[in-house]
């Protein structure tokens, strides 16, 4: 449904911003989707300001860049980018995890049950987007008990651009039916949480992330022979 050109200047950024951003998260725009000012106004009804404003701030986001003859463009990871991610995830998550389980507080805890209990539902009905939301939902909350807003925020601008990838993942997952992968780390997670097991915590996210860098290793390493 069109956006209302009557919001104010700013809201209408935002509302075109989160329009934009969603169809990222999704991947409705896919890597390498160029973004055409016109094009997507016209979608959004709007006029081009607000558009031009929100990929601005989509590039600052990291999720859009611009390429040489074809100006904004949906930014794609290579894989070997994609490692160098993984490995800063890793990094941040596992200690976010550990921090995390030492203060959160029993309601928090019920929380993370209940998104998890969502990921277990769009598991089952093969819904890898909402899969995916509902996982990082459940992280979130662990990350927030640590106590410190810029590590989150950290966090998520790194799931943001390796979302396209964690898409096809759950995807291509829930296609084989393996989907052992895609709960048992949050469901460790959440018991070592309500016992305030740091190290387990921590023990957890690591091997969850150890788990998925394994994966694109292995494709590296394929499309390196290929």
């Amino acid at each position: 449904m069109p956006i209302s050109r009557k919001a104010e200047p700013a809201l209408l950024t935002d509302q075109v911003y989160e329009r934009i951003h969603e169809a990222i998260l999704s991947g409705d725009l896919p890597g390498g989707t160029r973004l055409t000012v016109r094009e997507l106004a016209e979608q959004v009804g709007t006029s081009p300001m607000p558009v031009r404003e929100a990929i601005r701030r989509l590039e600052e986001a990291g999720m859009v860049e611009r390429q040489p003859h074809r100006g904004a463009v949906v930014k794609s990871l290579t894989l070997g980018e994609l490692l160098h991610v993984y490995d800063v995830r890793r990094l941040l998550e596992v200690e976010a995890a550990r921090l995390g389980s030492q203060r959160i507080s029993p309601a928090d805890c019920d929380g993370m049950q209940a998104e998890y209990d969502l990921m277990r539902k769009a598991i089952d009905e093969h819904r890898a987007a909402e899969l995916l939301d509902h996982d990082e939902a459940l992280l979130e909350i662990l990350y927030r008990a640590a106590g410190n807003p810029l590590l989150v925020q950290m966090i998520r601008s790194l799931w943001q651009q390796c979302r396209a990838y964690k898409m096809v993942g759950a995807q291509g997952s829930l296609e084989r039916q393996e989907d052992d992968v895609l709960w048992r780390y949050q469901e460790d997670l959440i018991a070592a949480a309500r016992s305030h097991d740091s190290a387990a915590a921590a023990r957890v996210n690591d091997a969850s992330l150890a788990n998925a860098t394994d994966r694109i290793r292995a494709l590296l390493a394929a499309q390196r022979e290929s």
